[in-house]
């Protein structure tokens, strides 16, 4: 079995979900079927470094988390609404 080749994009674009959308390593690991070795890898290749103790970094941080806890909040919403419906 030989090494897998993933292209520049796609190592990004799994970093982004990790970095700008909050998830987890092993979530994003096994939704696309890649190593958290090479995620750690690619992360730490592709990763923009904010600036320590700034204010503008805790901003960005904060929206990301927000992004992600209202996009979890939408799924609830929409799995409760399902979820009465079935119950009536």
């Amino acid at each position: 079995m030989g090494k897998a080749n993933f292209s520049d994009e796609f190592k990004r674009d799994a970093v982004a979900q990790i970095t700008e959308r909050g998830y987890r390593v092993a979530e994003v690991s096994e939704r696309l079927g890649v190593s958290q070795h090479s995620l750690y890898a690619w992360k730490r290749q592709f990763a923009k470094r904010p600036e320590d103790g700034s204010k503008d970094a805790e901003i960005r941080q904060l929206k990301r988390e927000l992004q992600r806890v209202t996009e979890e909040r939408d799924i609830l919403k929409k799995a409760t609404a399902y979820f009465a419906r079935d119950a009536k």
